[in-house]
C-alpha cells in the first residue's frame, strides 16, 4: 500500500488516528502523520481511516511491483 497525506489539506481532525491507530498518529502540530511501518502494517482499517478524513487529505493506493 502507498499512503499519501496531503499536509496542505489536513486540518488535524484526528479521525485517521482514531480509526487506525496502528497506522496513523498526529504530529506535534496536531496534523496527521504516518507511523513508522504504517504503510506495511496491512491494517484492515486503513481504507476506512482514509474515508473517515473529513477533508479527504488521505489517499490510499496499491503499490505496483
Amino acid at each position: 500500500m502507498h499512503i499519501d497525506i496531503d499536509k496542505d489539506v489536513c486540518i488535524g481532525a484526528g479521525q485517521c488516528a482514531l480509526t487506525a491507530p496502528d497506522v496513523f498518529t498526529q504530529d506535534d502540530d496536531g496534523y496527521s502523520a504516518l507511523l513508522p511501518g504504517g504503510e506495511s502494517s496491512g491494517s484492515p482499517l486503513l481504507r476506512e481511516a482514509a474515508r473517515a478524513c473529513p477533508v479527504s487529505a488521505i489517499t490510499v493506493s496499491e503499490t505496483v511491483g
